[in-house]
């Protein structure tokens, strides 16, 4: 975990709403919405607790709480069986965890600079030590981010199973 993550103090960053501005798009679901209720995520519904145990319908939103070492895993692992939306995490392109799911996404987009969360009070972080990605699951997913992630950062798709 980056000290910018603030161990052991919250989970709650919330995604800025320049990120839904790019994508231009309407969620069915944002899969980890905070407790406190959504901010800027444009979507149908929201599930704040026990996500991981709740169906997901739909394209779905998913700012996953970070966490400790390895803690979006379990997050990216159910979005991958999901098979449709756009997950947003930290870029680690070193971590095997990173490596596996970027793999079986559709396209990444790395986004540039460095998104500066929002605190539960609406004020800015700092700087992450890492960047953040978001990675598409299903081909709606990739039109998304190849119609408006472009204007968040760089894009790469995956060709390997085209």
């Amino acid at each position: 975990m980056s000290a910018w993550e603030n161990n052991g103090k919250s989970d709650e960053w919330y995604t800025p709403a320049y990120i839904f501005d790019a994508l231009g798009v309407y969620f069915d679901v944002d899969v980890a919405a905070p407790k406190e209720g959504p901010r800027h995520v444009p979507c149908a519904s929201y599930i704040s607790e026990r996500s991981l145990e709740k169906d997901w319908n739909g394209l779905v939103w998913m700012n996953p709480p970070f966490g400790g070492r390895n803690g979006v895993v379990p997050w990216m692992d159910k979005f991958f069986e999901h098979k449709k939306g756009i997950a947003l995490c930290p870029d680690r392109t070193s971590a095997p965890w990173f490596q596996k799911y970027a793999s079986m996404a559709d396209a990444i987009v790395f986004i540039s600079p460095k998104v500066k969360f929002e605190r539960p009070d609406g004020t800015l972080g700092k700087s992450p030590g890492t960047g953040t990605a978001l990675l598409a699951s299903g081909e709606q997913s990739r039109l998304i981010l190849a119609r408006g992630g472009r204007k968040l950062g760089m894009m790469v798709q995956n060709y390997a199973f085209s």
